[in-house]
């Protein structure tokens, strides 16, 4: 994800602004509306992020230079100096499933039987959660949607699932720089007076609002999916050397043993597609989010801040996030940008990981993870309004 915040007029360039506006209605509408956009999020996100960099062109101020291709075409596979990034992650992982899959998914529903449903959900959640400040989203993202692929639970079920998880390891990411790019440039932004921010500043300052929400997350996720008649497969039939899972009404489930080598090489060069669309697009509208967003009170901006579902939140907290903030302003953004961004599948790791293992589309995503990042958003608000922090 962009470190770097280019140089932009200090003026609004209108015909810009209206361009830019124009792409990010398409961002929101076109994956609901085109069948084209929706079964291929990632290639749709690729053009619309060249067409908000080459806006800048137009209006005289190219932003197309050699850093941004660079940096756009390393974020999929470096994270910070480290040669390996999310399209080696996602790729050597799904190549040790495809070629063991047998003993994992035995472990896997062992596990389940022995834990029960609710428990195993809620552990998973909460597990998944607090340990992707450590381990970092791209690997909590990729072990959960390992798990929820061997999961003898209906299609509806493991959306479910990995949407309320993937809340839960977006939140908990933001508290160690290790854990994705937007905690990094936090860091990076307050390292200077007055905050000095350091290695556990994040913790300090926002385990009281992370932990105890991946602990409600996990209990919501217990009870929702993990009630009687649920999350329920009544015979699991062997033929050969494949598993095929049957629901109630005996409709086959496909299961996660049928990826095929194609489909494991396919994915990772899909989410390789997505990283650096994001990259792109967040680049692209850089002039928008400079010449408006950072003017707006920080009870506004909290809650437009919910432009990080479809928009890259190391962008938006590169540009609005400084050591001339007060804290209680910086915790409100840095919650609400990472709220949001469970909502639909671009606005986080995680939700591009899961989405791209197990096929949920953006209308299936949003019509879950919506409806509970404005919940989540909301309890947060009245808690940070109460607090103090809006």
């Amino acid at each position: 994800m962009p470190e770097f915040v280019v140089t932009l007029p200090a003026a609004p360039v209108w015909g810009w602004a209206v361009g830019l506006i124009i792409i990010v209605l398409m961002v929101l509408i076109m994956p609901f509306c085109v069948k084209w956009c929706e079964h291929n999020l990632e290639f749709f996100f690729l053009i619309m992020g060249i067409l908000a960099v080459s806006m800048s062109v137009v209006f005289g101020h190219n932003l197309w230079n050699r850093e941004l291709i660079i940096e756009a075409l390393k974020a999929p596979v470096m994270i910070g100096p480290l040669p390996i990034g999310i399209f080696q992650v996602v790729l050597i992982f799904g190549l040790l499933i495809h070629f063991f899959n047998k003993p994992f998914y035995r472990v896997v529903n062992s596990m389940v039987k022995k834990l029960s449903v609710r428990f195993f959900i809620f552990s998973l959640i909460v597990i998944l959660g607090i340990v992707s400040s450590v381990i970092s989203v791209i690997v909590s993202a990729v072990i959960l949607s390992e798990i929820v692929a061997a999961l003898p639970f209906s299609r509806n079920d493991r959306i479910k699932l990995v949407v309320v998880a993937c809340f839960a390891i977006g939140l908990g990411a933001v508290l160690t720089p290790l854990g994705e790019p937007m905690s990094t440039i936090l860091i990076q932004r307050l390292s200077g007076p007055p905050y000095y921010a350091d290695f556990g500043w994040a913790i300090s300052h926002f385990a009281i609002y992370v932990i105890p929400a991946c602990f409600i997350l996990g209990i919501f996720g217990s009870v929702w999916i993990g009630k009687k008649g649920n999350s329920k497969v009544l015979t699991e039939i062997t033929k050969g050397e494949e598993t095929v899972d049957y629901l109630a009404a005996n409709e086959p489930v496909v299961t996660a043993c049928s990826e095929t080598l194609r489909s494991v090489i396919v994915r990772a060069v899909k989410v390789f597609s997505f990283v650096t669309a994001l990259v792109l697009l967040g680049t692209g509208l850089q002039p928008l989010i400079a010449w408006f967003l950072i003017k707006v009170p920080a009870v506004a901006l909290y809650w437009i801040n919910s432009i990080s579902a479809v928009l890259d939140n190391a962008t938006l907290t590169a540009i609005e996030i400084s050591a001339q903030k007060v804290l209680p302003k910086i915790i409100a953004m840095v919650i609400g940008l990472v709220v949001a961004g469970g909502m639909l599948i671009p606005g986080n790791i995680p939700n591009i990981v899961a989405a791209n293992r197990l096929k949920i589309s953006m209308k299936e995503w949003a019509r879950l993870g919506v409806p509970i990042g404005i919940v989540i958003m909301t309890v947060f608000f009245v808690i940070l309004l109460v607090s103090g922090g809006i």
